[in-house]
């Protein structure tokens, strides 16, 4: 069926192929990204406000280094020039590896600051019960600290989400790369690209209604 220009029939015939053989790819990797990333990025924090000076200057270098480093570039080194070296990465593990490693950088930022946001005071008297530093950290700062932390991590992930469109230069086929595959068959480029793009734009959306519930939830309980 054919709408003005566009292909309603060719339409049904490239979705499911996007979904199936992309999007799903997109989603795996994003929640991938998401774990170690935030793994990183707690540890990353830590170190950055860690009154041990070698943790400081670890972390300290290491945002310097990742958030300097275009992600594009960092896959590169991570898929071809391991490679180079005798260190050969799957297209899937470079994919993980480099996104973990930028978002963890950027999350690591986010996770500091939200956590200096938080009284010193409150530190100061959970040392003062008896706690150690860790326990004041895991009981008393980070539960504070993470409700703060929800939109702009949620904004990350976002951009995590959107980051992995990258991975296709190293042989993922995700969502994007599953649309240069049907585009180098169909040759019908502004229906394809722009059904990956709306499609695309439907995760994003689906992530941002998820974050928002989760606030909403969060500021209802803090009301309680």
């Amino acid at each position: 069926m054919q709408v003005g220009p566009i292909d309603v029939d060719f339409l049904l015939t490239i979705l499911p192929i996007l979904l199936k053989k992309g999007a799903l790819l997109t989603l795996e990797l994003t929640v991938e990204a998401i774990i170690f990333g935030t793994i990183i990025g707690l540890f990353i924090a830590l170190f950055k406000i860690s009154s041990i000076k070698i943790l400081n200057l670890i972390g300290g270098f290491y945002t310097w280094v990742i958030r300097g480093i275009p992600l594009l570039v960092q896959l590169y080194i991570l898929y071809f020039g391991f490679a180079y070296i005798g260190i050969q990465f799957s297209p899937k593990t470079a994919a993980v590896l480099g996104l973990s490693i930028c978002g963890g950088a950027y999350i690591a930022e986010i996770i500091r600051a939200g956590i200096q946001s938080i009284d010193k005071g409150q530190m100061e008297a959970a040392l003062s019960l008896g706690m150690s530093y860790t326990q004041a950290m895991r009981r008393v700062i980070l539960p504070q600290a993470y409700r703060r932390l929800l939109p702009p991590m949620g904004n990350e992930f976002i951009a995590l989400m959107k980051d992995t469109s990258l991975v296709s230069i190293i042989s993922m086929t995700e969502l994007l790369r599953q649309g240069i595959i049907l585009n180098s068959t169909y040759f019908r480029a502004m229906e394809i690209y722009l059904t990956v793009g709306v499609i695309y734009l439907f995760m994003t959306t689906l992530f941002i209604y998820l974050i928002n519930r989760l606030e909403k939830r969060l500021a209802i309980y803090d009301s309680n």
